[in-house]
Parts: C-alpha cells; sequence; structure tokens
C-alpha cells in the first residue's frame, strides 16, 4: 500500500481513530453508569455506537470503492475520570481531534483530485460541526449544575435524547448495513 493515494492511508488511519473513539465512548460511559447517571451514560452508550458507525462507513467506502480493508486494532482509551466535568472534557478534546483529522481528509481528497473521497467526506464535516457544538454544549451544562448532578440528567432527558434514534438519510452506509 505504499503507493496508495494520501486520501486512502489517511482514511485507514482514521477507521483506527473512529474504532478507539467508540471504545473510548464506552469507558465513558461505562464510568457514568457507575456514578448512576443513566441518561448520561445512555448518551455517551449510543455515541459509541455512532462512532463505530462512522468507522463502518469508512469501511463500506472502501469496500465500494475497491480498495482493500484492514480492519485495526485500537489506541489504549482512558478509564480513570475523576468527575462528569472530566468526561466532558475528555469528550469535547476528542470531538474536536476528529474535526482536525476529517478537516485534513477533506483537504487531502481535495488536493488529490479525488472528488469522490471529498464528496464522501462532506457528511463527516458536517457532523463534526454538530459533535462539537453538542459536546460544547453539554459542557457547559455541566459546569453550570455543578455539584447538582440531577440537572445534568435532566438536561441530556429534556434535551439530548430528542436526536437518539433518528437516522440522518444523508449518513453514507454503514457495512454490514445492508440486510
Amino acid at each position: 500500500m505504499s503507493d496508495e493515494p494520501k486520501f486512502q492511508a489517511l482514511l485507514r488511519d482514521q477507521i483506527r481513530s473512529e474504532f478507539t473513539a467508540s471504545q473510548q465512548y464506552t469507558a465513558v460511559a461505562v464510568y457514568l453508569d457507575a456514578q448512576d447517571l443513566p441518561r448520561l451514560a445512555a448518551h455517551f452508550y449510543a455515541q459509541s455506537i455512532e462512532e463505530r458507525n462512522h468507522a463502518m462507513s469508512m469501511v463500506q467506502y472502501l469496500l465500494d470503492t475497491g480498495q482493500p480493508v484492514v480492519i485495526p486494532g485500537v489506541d489504549d482509551v482512558r478509564n480513570d475520570f475523576t468527575s462528569v466535568e472530566d468526561v466532558v472534557r475528555l469528550a469535547l478534546a476528542q470531538e474536536k481531534i476528529v474535526t482536525e483529522q476529517i478537516t485534513r481528509l477533506a483537504r487531502t481528497a481535495r488536493d488529490e483530485g479525488d472528488y469522490l473521497g471529498e464528496q464522501f467526506m462532506q457528511w463527516f464535516l458536517k457532523e463534526q460541526v454538530e459533535e462539537v457544538a453538542s459536546m460544547s454544549t453539554l459542557l457547559t451544562v455541566v459546569q453550570r449544575a455543578g455539584e447538582n448532578l440531577f440537572h445534568i440528567e435532566d438536561f441530556v432527558n429534556r434535551e439530548l435524547s430528542r436526536s437518539a434514534g433518528t437516522t440522518d438519510p444523508t449518513a453514507p452506509p454503514v457495512a454490514g448495513s445492508r440486510a
């Protein structure tokens, strides 16, 4: 794969990043579950599945374009948290890193004249704007709630659960979802 375009190499790296993000969100959700915060835990369990699906969408793109696919292992994830604010700060930082990675992928596809790759990345760019905004808002709510974690649970139940389970019809297909 040494002669492959840079976009394809970066996309393969991104698959690993998305699977790692999925595992990180699982670790976050388990911590929150252990803290008896079921709504917030459910939100991060759903985020974990979403990140896995992002990886599998990238896998499907590679399959659809006739590229070889290698399913990577994942990087280490953090499991030691000190507070709800700590986990949400981690999630926001993770989303900002992914935004940089997705932007680099889109830029690379454009620079290489890979119009299909560039078009594929457009949905992920839109998704990252939403993810960073959502995590930023959640961090603000967590900070305002202070010690009253019930306010956070109420916010998640009221505001973040509305979009849970809804499918974006413009989302790229997920490998394995064609039954």
